[in-house]
């Protein structure tokens, strides 16, 4: 059965909105973990436009399953991923302008910056997954850069307004899945995912875990995050 990280940004998010200090993510990291998720994700923006240092620093002391950092491939996000430790950082692209992350870091442009970061963290003794769009030649990169993994965007296909246009998408998506695992690097998948397209994921073995956050948080504020993790990690339970 894959896995499923939760990403809790938007717990910080809706605190950022007030510049408060409620509701806590790192709170909402152990309400997830108690629901049984095998993680928790935060993306470590530049702006900090959510999640803060202070988050980081505290999950890491806090959370009992693993803690996955999505960051930029930039010295500042290094530097704190090597004194943080988390278990898994995964590379993405950020643009300060977007409203979230909008597709898989681009390897054929930012191939050597890419790899001075993960010989960095992997030095440091942390596994990197790469964010890459659902493309064979991003794969084939992901693995010669030297990458323990890859995260498979998926937003192209749960944003999909057609089903010829779904189809499509997700074929991209298996097969991506496929030659990754091929290729022995771990296989994650995220981004848009909720509680109806994750069910056409059923019989895809090669995915390991599925990150997921908004859809999560979303249902949270209607039935709460405990009911609303335990109802995804059910759903996964299907596959």
């Amino acid at each position: 059965m894959p896995g499923l990280a939760v990403n809790v940004d938007h717990v910080a998010t809706l605190r950022e909105a007030r510049k408060i200090n409620i509701p806590d993510p790192v709170a909402a990291a152990a309400i997830v973990e108690l629901a049984g998720a095998d993680g928790v994700v935060v993306h470590l923006r530049e702006d900090r436009r959510h999640i803060q240092d202070r988050d980081v620093r505290l999950l890491r002391e806090t959370i009992k399953t693993k803690l996955i950092l999505e960051m930029g491939a930039t010295r500042e996000m290094i530097a704190i991923a090597l004194e943080i430790k988390p278990d898994l950082v995964t590379l993405v692209p950020e643009k300060r302008e977007e409203l979230t992350t909008e597709g898989g870091l681009n390897l054929h442009v930012h191939k050597d910056g890419v790899s001075d970061a993960v010989r960095a963290l992997q030095k440091g003794e942390i596994p990197v997954s790469i964010f890459v769009d659902p493309d064979p030649d991003q794969i084939k990169l992901a693995h010669r850069i030297g990458a323990n993994c890859v995260e498979i965007h998926t937003g192209t296909f749960c944003d999909a307004e057609s089903p010829k246009n779904r189809s499509e998408a997700f074929e991209k998506v298996v097969n991506s899945a496929k030659l990754a695992h091929q290729l022995k690097l771990g296989v994650n998948a995220g981004h848009g995912l909720g509680y109806q397209t994750i069910k056409d994921f059923k019989g895809l073995s090669e995915i390991d875990e599925f990150s997921i956050g908004h859809s999560i948080i979303g249902r949270a504020v209607f039935v709460g995050l405990d009911r609303a993790v335990r109802e995804m990690i059910a759903l996964i339970k299907e596959l």
